[in-house]
């Protein structure tokens, strides 16, 4: 009994087990995409998001369905933590015509409207007004959903930012604005790029609602989303986060990572967000080793199943080049 108080459960065993099955899943996945890029199965650019799961699976449960996410080019984790179909998010990686984009996008262009994730965008910064825009058409609508719009530390020096910020406090949208903050954008540390190293405290300058998050953990993680969204669904406005992460490879598969030392990484790993789920889940008795090791197992087998899926789908034909590009059929030249 004293353990039990000691440990102070704050959520339901099935809320530890989702982060824990959904954390494990963007982690397998993606190192599987790692060495598949290493096999040169997985080409053009590749942005992996190990290290940070808590972000987006600690936001997931926080919100709900309707909610809208949006985010920038590191874009796999977030919907596989809302429960996009692994096969089809391979299957883009890979290139091919059963992909989430129809093989379009690639790794930095992911959609899936069914779970309300607008996007994964290659221009950096250029997703923050346009998560401004899907919260403003969500209270035009009245729909009372909102938009979390994730993006990294280096797009917080875009001037897009600022004029999102100044238009979602004047309009009060029903925006959660979140800097994923790793520490070095593509490679340089935010203490050599930015005066201002906190960067939750520029919101403040909008008299945004503004506060750091341990990005390391899913439990204030979904703490202060949660908070954010009784905020955003009351009327009162966006709020913005900074969530203090770590991505433990490089920018991308092409970073050779030589502006940190493997010191720093190994501490940061000390503090794992998915051990940490793993240690609430075992010292609560949510479940015992055994249990929580055939879950990887199972979600092992689940990636081998994309990889898989993804090599025995067929290229998109050509033809796909000329669609998708308007709502309606548009009669482009084909020579």
């Amino acid at each position: 009994m004293a353990k039990k108080a000691e440990n102070k459960v704050k959520y339901s065993k099935e809320t530890y087990m989702y982060w824990y099955e959904s954390m494990v899943l963007q982690r397998k996945f993606e190192e599987r995409a790692g060495q598949l890029y290493g096999q040169q199965k997985i080409r053009g650019f590749c942005h992996l998001y190990i290290g940070q799961e808590a972000c987006s699976s600690g936001a997931a449960s926080a919100l709900r369905e309707g909610d809208k996410y949006i985010t920038a080019y590191r874009d796999h984790g977030i919907p596989l933590a809302l429960g996009s179909d692994p096969n089809t998010i391979m299957a883009e990686l890979f290139g091919k015509a059963t992909g989430i984009s129809k093989g379009k996008g690639g790794s930095m262009h992911i959609f899936d409207k069914s779970v309300g994730f607008v996007g994964g965008h290659g221009i950096v910064g250029a997703q923050i007004p346009l998560g401004a825009g899907l919260a403003f058409a969500e209270k035009y609508k009245k729909t009372g959903n909102l938009c979390i719009c994730y993006f990294g530390d280096g797009a917080v020096r875009q001037g897009a930012l600022h004029e999102a910020f100044n238009m979602a406090m004047t309009w009060k949208l029903p925006a959660i604005f979140v800097v994923e903050n790793n520490g070095y954008a593509m490679g340089t540390s935010v203490t050599r790029t930015s005066n201002v190293t906190d960067l939750y405290t520029i919101g403040e300058a909008y008299d945004m609602p503004s506060e750091p998050v341990d990005g390391m953990n899913v439990e204030a993680v979904h703490e202060a989303v949660a908070r954010a969204a009784e905020r955003a669904r009351a009327g009162e406005g966006p709020t913005f986060l900074e969530f203090k992460t770590y991505r433990y490879r490089g920018h991308s598969m092409s970073d050779p990572q030589k502006y940190r030392t493997k010191e720093e990484v190994e501490a940061y790993k000390m503090r794992d967000p998915i051990e940490q789920v793993k240690k609430s889940i075992l010292d609560n008795e949510f479940a015992t080793e055994e249990e929580l090791a055939a879950i990887d197992a199972a979600i092992k087998v689940r990636v081998e199943a994309s990889v898989k899926f993804s090599e025995e789908s067929p290229w998109p034909d050509p033809s796909e080049a000329y669609k998708d590009v308007y709502v309606e059929e548009y009669p482009f030249p084909v020579e």
